[in-house]
């Protein structure tokens, strides 16, 4: 059951983080707007859009990223004052140990994380749809990448293409190959000067095409020169497009198998998607650290009180951004485990904590 001592601190835990959070919101709304007023002002966009669309969804967005900074700096802001006005001398004098004030701590913490889990895998992605839609139709109106040129691909295991070049508003495809292998042997092979889309599902119609399949010794082969063959192929002109931020797009069942879809075309681009995946779990743990290491640093009493208590924290939250970034480059540009490369930060910070917890005053 919950104290009296446990319900103090938590109460307070969850006010500073709430009122730092709204802080740093309303400062971090006032630049974006700043910077994006000409566009709104601009584009054929409602004040609906701005707000709901928009701006809603960017309030979620960059909280989910900043939570884990809102923890600390909410942390060492109460316990500083709290250590400042004596009261965790008193609590300490009472005969509760160092390790019993931890737990509201924790249970704050815990809280915290559950709600930035969820937000994380579902509901910020889900939000950066529609941001990201708006910013597309009216602010990045050329933010999307194409692969245009030379595109190898799988449409299963046994289904190769290639496209020399795909056109963006036409949706077609030039000099389009299709190759089709049983137990590694060329069975079949569609070669094709121009391949326009027809809509779904699927449906690709052929120009100036040739057929040719093997069977053994035997070839069959069949020329449409000038000649239009209606067919369905695996593939979809959004299979082409890569915006800039489109895995913050998906939430984390959608990106498993997106994952899972790429690697089976063969394309070597799923290791950004995987580190992604595994940051989302990674970033709301680091909640339970630096709550313990807010605590650890500011619950003494020392001359520059909450000042200095901040300048501390906030040096170190800023490293432990600086951290995960370079975790986060390092496992999407090296061929090694995302898991390992990203829980690197949670690991470092965590010995850290450890170290000011045992020099902390009990």
């Amino acid at each position: 059951m919950l104290k009296k001592l446990d319900l103090y601190i938590i109460k307070k835990f969850l006010g500073a983080f709430g009122f730092t959070m709204l802080l740093f919101t309303i400062i971090s709304v006032a630049i974006d707007f700043s910077t994006k007023v000409e566009k709104f002002i601009e584009k054929d966009c409602t004040i609906s859009e701005i707000i709901f669309d928009y701006y809603v969804n960017f309030v979620w967005y960059i909280n989910g990223l900043l939570i884990p900074l809102y923890v600390l700096i909410a942390v060492i802001f109460f316990t500083s004052r709290l250590a400042f006005n004596s009261e965790f001398l008193s609590i300490l004098n009472a005969g509760v140990s160092y390790r019993r004030i931890m737990r509201p701590y924790l249970i704050s913490a815990g809280v915290i994380v559950m709600l930035h889990l969820y937000a994380n895998h579902f509901l910020i992605p889900h939000g950066n749809k529609v941001r990201l839609d708006f910013e597309h139709k009216y602010i990045w109106t050329h933010s999307d990448k194409m692969k245009k040129r030379d595109i190898h691909m799988f449409l299963d295991q046994d289904t190769k293409i290639f496209i020399r070049h795909f056109r963006t508003k036409q949706k077609y495809a030039s000099d389009l190959r299709l190759e089709k292998y049983e137990d590694g042997k060329l069975v079949e092979y569609i070669k094709c000067k121009k391949a326009q889309w027809m809509g779904p599902p699927n449906k690709w119609q052929l120009e100036d095409y040739e057929m040719r399949s093997f069977n053994g010794i035997n070839e069959k082969f069949v020329i449409g020169e000038r000649q239009k063959l209606d067919t369905v192929l695996n593939i979809t002109p959004e299979d082409f497009v890569r915006y800039k931020n489109q895995m913050e797009m998906m939430d984390t069942p959608e990106m498993q198998d997106f994952i899972k879809r790429e690697k089976s075309r063969g394309l070597g681009n799923t290791q950004v998607y995987s580190v992604e995946t595994h940051q989302r779990t990674a970033e709301p743990f680091s909640t339970f650290i630096l709550s313990l290491l807010g605590l650890s640093i500011a619950s003494r009493k020392v001359r520059g009180g909450i000042g200095l208590h901040l300048a501390i924290g906030i040096g170190l939250g800023a490293l432990y951004v600086f951290l995960s970034k370079f975790a986060e480059t390092f496992a999407v540009n090296l061929d090694i485990s995302p898991i390992f490369a990203i829980w690197i930060p949670n690991f470092v910070y965590a010995g850290i904590t450890a170290y000011f917890i045992v020099k902390a005053q009990k």
